[in-house]
């Protein structure tokens, strides 16, 4: 009996010791470098922010954050890249608005949306921003709903960085809650479509309070109204797209960080909680606030929410502007 109890507790000590080993290694996370993969190419914005916090998150978690960028497709390169990642916490996805807009504007897409990621973080909301040449004729929203009715003598265009892009989108919606006729013009790239509603080719643009603001302050291009739920603090003065006559419009570019489905909640937890506070840097968020940028640093459960309310809200205006891009 004595050495049956021996060899028993002897068992009950080394399964103790492993549960114990686990829970180390568990709490010990992370122990190694972080890869952020980065759903669009050097340069843009979602690259911009990345290698902003980065190092800052690098701080807060104790291991370096390597960005790696894999450009394409809208974002659906990279995040067939990490939906088939190991869910352990050291693959994270920074992505962008067009995670909610690809499930209505793709057919055939390598993943499901919102069965593939985990929700860590919404970190920013930046409104878009209506411009127009600032030669033409519209001042005020108004102005554009007039102009832009259906059967009107004169079409009103308005450019964008392609078809299904967030700047396209934000226009059919702007039709759809004005009960407009805006016509679409679409350019390969932000940059192009810029460029020639600066110079007149296009008069109108939805554009990224990031991307235009510049040459608004230069004088380049006139902002009549800002597209978010509120005004911005980087503009205070400039009203609302929606308290300029068109109740309900909200459109914004954001960015936030996803795992892949399956990592544990703990380490969800974790690097939310780590997010949250680069966010709160005063140094982080003047930057931000420099592209317009509104700081958030939600909770997973908070950006999953956000992110199903987006994709239904897309779904309805990609349905009913009958967009079709596969």
């Amino acid at each position: 009996m004595t050495s049956l109890l021996k060899r028993l507790m002897r068992r009950g000590l080394a399964a103790a010791a492993l549960l114990a080993a686990a829970g180390a290694a568990q709490a010990a996370y992370p122990e190694r470098a972080i890869t952020l993969v980065v759903t669009y190419p050097p340069g843009g914005t979602v690259d911009v922010v990345a290698r902003l916090i980065g190092p800052k998150l690098a701080a807060e978690l104790g291991q370096p954050v390597v960005i790696e960028n894999r450009g394409g497709a809208g974002g659906m390169i990279g995040g067939a890249v990490v939906a088939k990642a190991k869910p352990d916490g050291y693959t994270l996805m920074l992505d962008a608005s067009n995670h909610a807009q690809n499930p209505a504007l793709h057919s055939r897409m390598q993943f499901d949306t919102l069965a593939a990621f985990a929700p860590v973080s919404l970190l920013l909301r930046v409104p878009n921003v209506l411009v127009v040449t600032p030669s033409y004729e519209v001042k005020t929203v108004a102005d554009l709903i007039r102009l832009g009715k259906p059967g009107a003598k004169e079409p009103v265009y308005f450019a964008s960085a392609g078809p299904g892009s967030a700047q396209h989108l934000a226009g059919e919606l702007f039709n759809l809650l004005a009960k407009t006729d805006l016509h679409h013009v679409a350019y390969k790239g932000g940059g192009p479509a810029m460029i020639d509603v600066m110079s007149g080719q296009v008069p109108v643009m939805f554009a990224s309070m990031g991307s235009a603001w510049q040459h608004v302050k230069n004088g380049k291009l006139r902002a009549v109204a800002v597209g978010g739920g509120e005004r911005s603090k980087t503009a205070p003065d400039l009203p609302t797209i929606a308290e300029s006559g068109v109740p309900g419009y909200e459109s914004y570019e954001w960015n936030a960080v996803f795992a892949p489905a399956g990592t544990p909640p703990e380490i969800v937890d974790q690097v939310s909680q780590a997010l949250a506070k680069v966010l709160k840097d005063p140094a982080i968020a003047e930057q931000l606030a420099g592209i317009g940028a509104e700081p958030i640093g939600s909770t997973p459960a908070e950006l999953d929410a956000f992110r199903r309310a987006e994709i239904a809200k897309w779904q309805k205006v990609v349905k009913e502007s009958n967009i079709q891009l596969d």
